[in-house]
């Protein structure tokens, strides 16, 4: 028979000091102070870029076995990490999965309204093409 673990009720105190007593004293941490002309580092601190031009959504299927992609072209005058930068916000917007191949953005599934609201507030105009 197993004998239980007990807790002593002797007089004495246990001493325990926590490690997060320390930051019962410090406040929350500041904002960071957004300058303008300033490149912050996090993408939504920044005012989205106006006028980059059209991009074409395109809702395809062919050749994927029957699966639906949702396919951003036409990007003009931005380059592969930006690209990837949108995808990656597309992605988590839609909960799908996406890629960034030559030149243009594939997110898995019909995803048309999330994809062009996303492009929007980053400065883009985007238009449905095809069916």
């Amino acid at each position: 028979m197993k004998e239980k673990k007990r807790i002593p009720t002797s007089a004495e105190s246990i001493v325990w000091t926590s490690p997060f007593t320390v930051l019962k004293n410090i406040g929350p941490p500041l904002a960071p102070e957004v300058q303008p002309g300033v490149a912050a580092r996090d993408a939504s601190l920044i005012a989205p870029k106006k006028n980059h031009g059209r991009v074409d959504i395109i809702r395809q299927t062919a050749h994927r076995g029957g699966k639906t992609v949702t396919v951003v072209t036409g990007f003009t005058g931005i380059g592969l990490a930006e690209q990837e930068t949108l995808a990656k916000e597309m992605q988590k917007a839609c909960g799908a999965g996406g890629t960034v191949k030559e030149g243009r953005i594939e997110i898995q599934g019909d995803q048309r309204e999330a994809v062009a609201r996303i492009l929007t507030n980053a400065g883009f105009r985007p238009m449905f093409a095809g069916g």
